[in-house]
């Protein structure tokens, strides 16, 4: 429930702490225009090093999982924790697997969110397997508050809700988790925001809206549970502000 309290809205700085706990503390209802979700999926990260060939010293160390047991109960509370704060023109992209998909969707549902599109972002550097499928995608999820009257701006003529973007594999480079490629975002942000909308990214990671929103001119609030990533989410912004100008 949110306090009444005076909200200043603090744009253009991430919030080092556990966003379920931060939003409703920090954020007025209806003051966001878009949300771009990327929560940790609720697998082992011994699998995540094997996918991206990732050694100890390359991951930035307090990176936390969801267990499986708790992954329900966690999901449910930061969905209902971004909903209030969304504006009813403006929409949010969830980034789910499809292991504990049905636990987001049915999150986002009882949340009250309305589904638009289920996007399928096909990427490369799959896991090898010799019993199943690859998996080789992610789905992102279009929900809105109001189905009439959110904001989206046709970029292309005929928008398909499959995109092929390449993962960007950067070895010997630190990362806080897994990392969303700047491409992906940056699509996000021209699809469904406008230069100096206000964004909101509740699982920080690298700092990857961040910089796509420093690019593209829109104002950005984070959240991210892990202060060790606080310096290299400084230096990804950093390094967009110069190449800004």
């Amino acid at each position: 429930m949110w306090n009444k309290v005076v909200f200043s809205l603090e744009l253009n700085t991430i919030h080092y702490e556990d966003c379920i706990e931060g939003i409703p503390k920090r954020l007025p209802p209806n003051s966001i225009d878009l949300i771009i979700a990327d929560p940790p999926f609720g697998i082992e990260f011994v699998g995540l090093n094997a996918l991206y060939n990732r050694k100890k010293e390359y991951v930035v160390k307090g990176y936390s999982e969801i267990s499986k047991e708790d992954y329900v109960d966690f999901t449910k509370k930061w969905v209902e924790a971004i909903y209030p704060v969304l504006k009813e023109t403006g929409s949010a992209y969830i980034f789910s697997g499809w292991t504990n998909l049905k636990d987001v969707l049915i999150a986002i549902d009882d949340a009250g969110f309305k589904t638009i599109n289920h996007i399928i972002w096909k990427y490369q550097f799959g896991v090898f397997t010799k019993h199943k499928y690859v998996t080789s995608h992610y789905h992102i999820l279009f929900v809105v508050k109001n189905a009439k009257e959110y904001f989206f701006n046709k970029v292309d003529h005929y928008p398909e809700d499959v995109w092929e973007i390449k993962r960007e594999y950067l070895k010997r480079t630190k990362k806080n988790t897994t990392k969303l490629p700047d491409e992906l975002v940056e699509k996000l942000l021209n699809y469904s925001s406008k230069p100096g909308d206000v964004v909101l990214d509740p699982f920080m990671g690298n700092g990857t809206t961040a910089v796509a929103c420093t690019k593209l001119n829109r104002n950005y609030i984070g959240f991210e549970i892990n202060p060790n990533a606080e310096e290299i989410i400084n230096d990804n912004i950093s390094k967009a502000q110069v190449q800004k100008v």
